[in-house]
């Protein structure tokens, strides 16, 4: 029997009306008259008890779709005078925010049927909802304890906290619904594998339970239903129905370009362009949410929204609204009630507002940029239309020609229903270390009792014995010397003669406080060599610099010394170029699945140039199969050929990767550039470990820079790497020998010592809190460093190894990174080479501007990169007037994977 399977066939709408109670019934037809694709699917089969993933966009119903077939077997309870005072049915969900939302969903319903109810003489108890998270008091948990809810509504932290809570675990016990809200959201982070195990808990406490999971557009939908699930002792997924309505909704996205040139275009242009643009859709619509990529961009929108808009007449300085997650929660809420009330015309988001909070009616999305990866494209337009028969309307503008492509082939996959593949966290020795001790805080356990139930968890199925063990030894302190100077006790006992472990007498006083998988980030405070205070980071851009990397702060250029703690020791650089952009902590990165397409869109375009199809073919073709407006076709064809012409090679694509030396005698630098069009997280991984082999040959520093189509490694002097160096460079890292590179790489890095921190956090190794007492972030990581110092000589100690497991697979992504390798190694993948340049190619021009930008703070890159293509232009222009105009042709035709020479620009 296939035990995750799809639902093929769905009732009618009157055979669902007729598996409720006629009250039920009534009360939806009153209000909705049909039920949506959804609901039909879903309704019977949480009626018939099975396991259910219901998968669809915003707008198509999908809390009623799970909560009417429970509201339904709770009335009839009732009318069966079996309704008792205990907990049902759980709902989590990852924010506080949806939870309030929830509830408010829930109560209008409930209170609707019972009035229906009542017209016939009919009285139907109460049924009580009610939310458990941090946000509630002390008294209304107690409250909760002597009357529960039938339907308790919280987050993963706070129903790990309470299966621990010696009163309310007994109210947990007789849970037998479980329903996961934005499970996609989840299942992407330590907070899924939090819950994940929190799920199998409670089932060892409260039987059986019936789990239903709602998610918006996500794959594959097998693996998050097993992740929805979890599995048997006999390592088989439990059952599970996957509704897969992701497409009910009907989506109409298009790419537009805001001006006919976006190279030659000069950056004031190109940004008045975009808010032109921005004016008149909407002008043109009701409410519009705009989204970008980052929360300082999100600021700038705004400030220039509200002027333009203002002076243009389209909406006064109160309609315009920011919504990020820097701003406070009441702001945040302020912010989502005008939304509801009808009162704003613009909202600009960076990622807050992606999740399903009912915002009410917004008739446009707008991304400004390339939203990095199908799913989320789909996610936010889907934002639009707030009802299963209106269309999802989104608009995505781009801000130049990489962005462009991108853009173009994600709108299509959109359209198309190619969805990237979710990454799901596996065997996070952290979280698990915090369930440890939360289990013993349940009773004695037998270890291998205790592995059983831990591996029934998606998370946790392919969990190692001996990391398992190792964590046990841990947590019951079995590295005295080590650990106990630095103030790192035991929080468990541990006989493993007789198999067993349990609580220690301090345990329960340090668990609740500090239970959770989100860390504790902070602004991390600059001072000069001298002691003078500059300024503050955020913690995510600490954690991706290296010494002497440049980065700009208040209007000044600084040179990274170390860190120590929550302090970043500078020094001040006049005139030197950042190599480090602020806001780059900030960027999405590209998926890997999306990079694929992108790189296989490349290939087509130049396959067909290279084949000789016209021109206005070409552009033809990409106008009716993208739905592009003629210029932006025209600038993806210009692109792609200006590519082709100047090296002579294939381009980088999903088939090649071009490896290029450019001469810097500007900057005095060589320069190999990686076209690896594999996403930043990919490239991320690649690019430290091939920076380690050519400082470890050349005994020189190497600086990198990394983006989602390449990255390039730097080198002081004009003649430090020549074309010999090059090809050695580019086989010098095999795909079985990437981890351990990559671990050599990550020793000594600021992403090594601040996500150790945070390992240590969740494992409980460092407090947050403890007895009342709040620790700062600098503390806990000065203690930090040296704990990474001491377990370092503890051979596999479990939280340095999830350290090294979180960076490697959660932060960059070397598994796919490994198989990019291995598709080099079987030739699947082609390298060619192409240099000494003192030009580089037209696809490395973002990499030698450093990076992307977002649309507000690009005036700098685009003039480098208006700079370096106007020398690609001269140059290819003195080429094909030296040959005759017979070069192009022959430029077009070969290279064949060789140096190209005869074709180095210089």
């Amino acid at each position: 029997m296939q035990r995750i399977e799809y639902v093929r066939e769905c009732p009618s709408d009157e055979q669902v009306y007729s598996m409720l109670r006629w009250y039920v019934a009534e009360w939806f037809r009153r209000r909705y008259g049909s039920f949506t694709l959804p609901q039909r699917c879903a309704i019977p089969l949480i009626k018939q008890g099975h396991n259910v993933l219901v998968s669809s966009p915003t707008g198509t119903g999908k809390t009623l779709a799970v909560f009417l077939g429970i509201i339904d077997e709770l009335f009839r309870l009732a009318e069966e005078g079996r309704l008792e005072e205990k907990i049902y049915a759980v709902y989590v969900s990852p924010l506080r925010a949806l939870n309030n939302d929830m509830r408010r969903n829930l109560l209008e319903p409930l209170r609707g049927i019972r009035e229906v109810a009542a017209e016939r003489g009919v009285e139907l108890p109460e049924i009580r909802v009610a939310v458990r998270t941090s946000d509630t008091s002390p008294a209304e948990k107690q409250a909760m304890t002597r009357r529960p809810p039938h339907i308790l509504i919280t987050t993963p932290e706070s129903l790990t906290i309470a299966l621990v809570a010696p009163r309310f675990r007994e109210r947990l016990a007789t849970t037998r619904w479980v329903v996961i809200d934005e499970i996609h959201e989840l299942a992407s982070s330590k907070r899924g594998s939090l819950l994940s195990l929190t799920l199998e808990r409670l089932e060892y406490l409260a039987g059986r339970l019936q789990r239903i999971g709602l998610s918006a557009t996500i794959a594959p939908l097998e693996e998050v239903a097993k992740f929805l699930v979890g599995f048997e002792d006999d390592g088989s997924p439990r059952p599970c129905k996957i509704v897969d309505a992701r497409f009910a909704k009907p989506i109409d996205i298009r790419v537009l370009c805001p001006v006919r040139d976006l190279i030659n275009t000069p950056a004031e242009e190109v940004n008045e362009a975009i808010y032109r643009l921005l004016a008149k859709l909407i002008r043109e619509h009701r409410t519009t949410l705009i989204f970008t990529n980052t929360r300082s961009a999100t600021e700038r929108v705004v400030y220039k929204l509200r002027r333009l808009l203002a002076e243009e007449g389209i909406a006064d300085f109160d309609e315009i609204e920011a919504h990020h997650s820097s701003l406070s929660r009441d702001v945040r809420l302020e912010v989502e009630e005008k939304l509801k009330r009808g009162e704003l015309k613009v909202v600009v988001s960076s990622t807050s507002l992606e999740l399903g909070i009912d915002i009410g009616y917004i008739d446009l999305v707008v991304l400004l940029s390339s939203p990095k990866s199908v799913s989320r494209l789909l996610q936010r337009v889907g934002r639009a239309g707030h009802h299963i028969r209106q269309v999802s309307k989104g608009r995505i503008i781009v801000v130049d020609r990489d962005d462009l492509v991108e853009c173009t082939v994600l709108a299509k996959a959109a359209m198309d229903r190619k969805i990237d593949r979710v990454h799901i966290p596996r065997n996070p020795l952290d979280i698990l270390a915090q369930h440890l001790v939360g289990m013993s805080l349940e009773k004695r356990w037998k270890i291998d009792e205790a592995y059983r139930l831990i591996r029934r968890s998606y998370s946790f199925h392919t969990l190692d014995y001996r990391d398992y063990i190792n964590t046990l030894r841990y947590l019951a302190g079995l590295y005295p010397d080590t650990l106990e100077s630095l103030k790192v006790y035991a929080k468990i006992w541990l006989d493993e003669e007789k198999g067993e472990f349990g609580k220690k007498r301090s345990t329960r006083a340090i668990y609740a406080p500090n239970v959770g998988a989100i860390p504790d980030e902070a602004k991390i405070k600059v001072y000069t060599r001298d002691g003078r205070y500059v300024g503050d980071l955020e913690e995510a851009f600490v954690q991706i610099l290296s010494p002497g990397d440049i980065f700009v702060l208040g209007g000044r250029t600084y040179r990274f010394i170390r860190s120590e703690g929550a302090r970043v020791i500078v020094e001040r650089v006049e005139g030197a170029r950042p190599t480090v952009p602020v806001w780059f902590s900030e960027m999405l990165p590209l998926a890997f699945d999306s990079a694929l397409l992108v790189g296989e869109f490349r290939r087509r375009v130049a396959e067909m140039i290279r084949e000789g199809v016209p021109r206005e073919k070409i552009v033809e073709w990409l106008v009716e199969e993208y739905r592009l407006e003629e210029h932006a076709a025209e600038n993806i064809y210009e692109y792609i050929r200006e590519q082709l012409e100047f090296t002579g090679l294939d381009v980088p694509s999903d088939r090649v990767i071009l490896v290029e030396l450019f001469i810097d005698e500007d900057e005095e630098t060589s320069n190999v550039i990686f076209h690896t069009l594999f996403g930043r997280r990919v490239n991320d991984a690649l690019s430290r470990a091939y920076a380690f082999r050519l400082a470890e040959k050349l005994g020189k520093p190497v600086r990198i820079t990394v983006s989602d189509n390449g990255f390039m490694l730097t080198v002081e002097g004009v003649d430090a790497v020549d074309m010999a160096t090059v090809k050695w460079l580019a086989g010098s890292v095999r795909s079985g020998e990437l981890r351990d590179i990559l671990r050599r790489v990550l020793r000594n890095t600021e992403l090594l010592k601040r996500r150790f921190r945070h390992c240590a956090e969740r494992a409980l190794m460092i407090l947050r809190r403890y007895r009342g007492y709040e620790r700062s972030v600098h503390r806990m990581q000065i203690n930090a460093q040296a704990l990474l110092q001491a377990v370092e000589q503890l051979g596999d100690f479990p939280v340095l190894k999830e350290a090294y497991r979180e960076i490697l697979e959660d932060y960059m992504d070397v598994e796919h990174a490994e198989q990019v390798l291995r598709w080099v190694e079987e030739g699947r993948i082609r390298l060619e080479f192409f240099g000494p340049t003192r030009v580089p190619s037209p696809f490395a021009h973002h990499l030698v501007a450093r990076g992307y930008s977002d649309v507000v703070l690009m005036e700098d890159r685009r003039r480098v990169i208006a700079e370096l293509h106007r020398r690609v232009m001269e140059l290819l222009a003195a080429r094909r007037a030296a040959a005759g105009g017979g070069a192009a042709a022959q430029a077009m035709g070969g290279g064949g994977g060789g140096e190209a020479q005869g074709l180095q620009p210089g």
